[in-house]
Order: C-alpha cells, then structure tokens, then sequence
C-alpha cells in the first residue's frame, strides 16, 4: 500500500485519484508530520510499502516571519517520517521544490547542481532533502510552479482577478515551468513502480515567466484580460525569489520512460477538466 501523507491537498487528491486501490490518504489530524509519536502510531499501524510526503508549510513570504514552523514541518518532520519509514522497511518518497536553488545557473538545474536558497522556504525544504537520507530507500521529487483542482493556485488566482479586473500587472522576470500537480503525481509514481532512489527533477517541459504564465491563462479561456509587466524587485515581496529555476527533467525520463509534457498543453487539459468540475 502506498500511503500519502498530506492526502486532502493539491497534489496528495491527485496521487490519490490516480493511485486508486494502491493508495491510502491520511492528513492532519490524523497524523502530524511534526510530532513523533503521531508518526510512529499511524506507520506502524498501517504498515505501508511506501510513503509519499505530500504535507508541507508551503507559504513562502509567511516561512520568512516563522522560521520555526517551516522548519519544523519541512525539516523536521521529514526526519520523523525518514526514522519511521526505515524502521517498517518502507520507501520514503519527499517531495521538495526548485527554490532550493539561487536561479543564478542560467540553464535548467540538474539533480546534482548545488543547492543554494534564497528564503526560509527553500533552506526548510533543503532541510528536508537532507533529512530524508535517515532513510536509505528515499526518494526526493523536486518540482516547481504547481497548479491543480483540489487548493490554491496560480491560476485559480488569475480567473478569479480576471473576473474582476482588465488589467493586471505581473512578474515577468522569474522564469519557470508551469506544472499540473497530476503530471506531477504520474512522475512520482513512475519513480516509485522503478525501483528508483535518490534525487529526481520532475515538472512539465518548457518553461515561461509569471506574466506569460498568466497571458495563456486568459488566451485558453478566451478572457480580454490585459496582462502588464513588472520586476520582482517592483513587487518587492518578504521573501526573495530565485529569477531562473526551471529544472531539468532529463533523469527522469531516462530511468523511468515517463516523460512530462509541455506546460501549455498541461494548462489546456486542466481547464477542461476543471469546466467539468465547476
């Protein structure tokens, strides 16, 4: 049984749904990732092959002003599922993020280029990249710019200004891919029926910045919106922002055959399948 931790979330429905009888959910507060015990009691209870850490505190500016719960829930946390995990002879699988890098590489990050984060977020994630290794079998997913049915995202947030405004002002200056949390989820378990370990890149192909980001949005739904552009330094936000992290998903293709498809098609099976849900 492949157990998802943080399984009311964006991407943990979307494992879920895919996952079917392979999979079980658990969320807070049936288990909390920063306690111990709570760790120990759920594992040991539900024995899983594999679990699949989808929980994490994932408010960038807010992890700048609360150090401590960002690293206690990303970090710390981690080491508690890792310590179990390896205990019950179970696979860990961590998913973390392209902010552990600077964006200063000026080409795509591979798995193996060093890590160097700007904010709380990513030295909290990175923690957790770190403490995931407790566990021999672990896998670390790194992904980027995530979107889905099931919580608060990007483009959620660019339909309902739209609805709203005629024009808005966006970054143009961060560029990154656009990733479906369900091409996310085929990745990770693709990863996990391979037999892999270690760190792997997985986002959908291509890349863009905020603003084009936003643009496609309105272009697929056929919305007037005008869409400006500003720097990051212009929106000047708590936490800073690496400015080029799309990664490089070359590894994961090569050991698992999966390959991401582009983020604009992404994008347009996503809207049509959220027009179903509403």
């Amino acid at each position: 049984m492949i157990l998802v931790v943080g399984g009311k979330g964006m991407l943990g429905s979307d494992l879920l749904t895919l996952l079917g009888q392979r999979g079980r959910g658990v969320d807070l507060p049936e288990i909390d990732i920063t306690d111990m015990a709570s760790v120990q009691r759920v594992l040991t209870a539900l024995k899983p092959s594999v679990v699949v850490n989808c929980a994490a505190y994932t408010d960038v500016d807010g992890c700048e002003t609360n150090h401590d719960l960002a690293m206690q829930v990303n970090g710390e946390g981690v080491a508690f599922l890792a310590m179990v995990t390896r205990e019950i002879g179970a696979k860990l699988v961590q998913v973390s993020t392209d902010y552990v890098f600077d964006g200063g590489k000026g080409s795509p990050y591979q798995e193996d280029d060093l890590p160097r984060p700007l904010n709380v977020y990513g030295e909290s994630k990175l923690a957790g990249e770190l403490n995931v290794q407790v566990n021999p079998d672990h896998v670390v997913v790194r992904t980027q710019w995530l979107y889905g049915l099931h919580g608060k995202n990007f483009v959620e947030t660019m339909l309902r200004l739209g609805q709203e405004k005629d024009r808005l002002t966006v970054v143009d200056d961060q560029i990154g891919a656009p990733t479906w949390t369900m091409d996310l989820a085929k990745g990770i378990i693709a990863l996990i029926d391979a037999g892999c370990r270690g760190t792997y890149h997985v986002a959908d192909s291509g890349s863009t910045s905020w603003n084009g980001f936003a643009r496609a949005i309105f272009a697929e739904t056929g919305m007037a919106t005008q869409v400006e552009p500003m720097t990051t330094a212009q929106l000047n936000r708590p936490a800073l922002r690496p400015l080029h992290s799309t990664l490089d998903c070359a590894r994961l293709t090569a050991d698992t055959g999966y390959r991401p498809q582009p983020w604009r098609e992404a994008l347009r099976q996503y809207l049509v399948l959220r027009a179903k849900e509403v």
